[in-house]
C-alpha cells in the first residue's frame, strides 16, 4: 500500500516539523509514504525547513511552491501529482495520530464505488471533533451524513486516488476559498464513503487560520458559498431535518446577497424550502446587511 500525503501551506514553518515527525513514527507499519508539499506562497523559512527533511532522505517528499493562490488551487495541483493508492490532505497545522497507518492499512482497500474511508479527527487535546459515527464500516454519503444524520465536525477523509482524480475544487472567479464539502457533495452522486470510529489526525487550530477567521472567509469568497448552497437544493432533500433547513436557507440569503445574485429564489427546488426562503427572507436580508 501507498499512500500520498498533500500539504498546501502558507507561513507555517513552525508547524510542519509536528507533522513530518508524525509521518516517521507511521513507518513501522510498512506503507509507503510520498509526502507531498505546495508553498503557496510563504514568506517565511518554509521552504528551507522542507529542505531539511528532503536531506534527511526518510521518506520521497516533493516541494512545489506557488504564488498565493489558496489552499484549494494547492490542493487541485497536488492532487495530480500523486502516486499512492490513497490520498490524505493533511493541512499544515495537523498532524497524523501515531496508529494512523495501521488503521488504514487494516481498513481501506482499493474499492470501485468507495470514493473515501471516513476516520474521526480529534483536538490537541484528543478529543472527538464532532460525533461518533452510528455504526462502525458503515457506507454512506457526506450528504446524508452531516444533513440527516446529524453528524457535526471535522472528520479525517483517507481518499481513493484514482477517483479523487476525477476531481477538483472548483473556485468562482477571482475568490480563493470554497468548502471542501462541495466537493464531497459532488463525489456523492457516484460514490460513496466508509466510516470508522478510529482517529487517525490530530488538528491544531492556528490564530490566523481559516476556522478561526471564518466571517472573513465568507466576505472574500460569496460566490463559491453561493454556489455550495444552491447546489443543495440539487440533492433529495427528504429526510433532511428542519434544522438543518434552516441553516441552508439562512446562508443561501446570507451569501445570495453578498455576492449578488438575481432573483435567488428561482434556484431553489422544493415547495417548503420555498416558504421557508420567503419566511426567512426579510431578517436575512437585514442580518446580512448587518454582516
Amino acid at each position: 500500500m501507498k499512500v500520498s500525503v498533500l500539504t498546501p501551506t502558507y507561513n507555517r514553518a513552525k508547524t510542519l516539523s509536528k507533522l513530518y515527525t508524525s509521518l516517521k513514527n507511521n513507518l513501522k507499519y510498512e506503507v509507503e509514504i510520498e509526502w507531498l508539499i505546495m508553498d503557496d506562497g510563504s514568506n517565511d523559512n518554509t521552504k528551507e525547513i522542507v529542505k531539511q527533511f528532503v536531506d534527511e532522505n526518510v521518506f520521497p517528499i516533493r516541494y512545489f511552491f506557488q504564488e498565493n493562490q489558496g489552499k484549494m488551487s494547492a490542493l487541485n495541483h497536488l492532487v495530480t501529482e500523486a502516486t499512492g493508492e490513497f490520498i490524505i490532505e493533511c493541512d499544515s497545522d495537523d498532524y497524523l495520530t501515531d496508529t494512523a497507518l495501521k488503521y488504514i492499512k487494516e481498513k481501506c482497500i482499493v474499492d470501485e464505488k468507495i470514493y473515501a474511508y471516513a476516520f474521526l479527527k480529534y483536538d490537541k487535546d484528543n478529543c472527538n471533533i464532532g460525533r461518533l459515527f452510528n455504526v462502525d464500516g458503515m457506507e454512506n454519503t457526506m450528504f446524508d451524513l452531516y444533513f440527516k444524520q446529524g453528524e457535526d465536525g471535522e472528520k479525517a477523509l483517507v481518499f481513493n486516488t484514482a477517483i479523487r482524480k476525477k476531481y477538483c475544487h472548483q473556485l468562482e472567479e477571482n475568490e480563493k476559498f470554497v468548502t471542501e464539502a462541495r466537493l464531497y457533495h459532488q463525489m456523492d452522486k457516484n460514490y460513496q464513503i466508509k466510516c470508522y470510529n478510529k482517529a487517525i489526525m490530530i488538528c491544531q487550530y492556528q490564530k490566523d487560520g481559516y476556522t478561526k477567521n471564518i466571517k472573513e472567509i465568507f466576505k472574500k469568497n460569496p460566490k463559491g458559498y453561493y454556489a455550495y448552497f444552491k447546489e443543495i437544493f440539487e440533492h433529495n432533500m427528504k429526510n433532511v431535518s428542519f434544522q438543518k433547513r434552516l441553516y441552508v436557507i439562512k446562508h443561501y440569503i446570507l451569501f445570495a446577497y453578498l455576492s449578488g445574485a438575481k432573483n435567488p429564489i428561482k434556484q431553489i427546488r422544493g415547495t417548503f424550502n420555498k416558504i421557508l426562503y420567503i419566511g426567512l427572507y426579510l431578517p436575512g436580508r437585514f442580518f446580512s446587511k448587518k454582516f
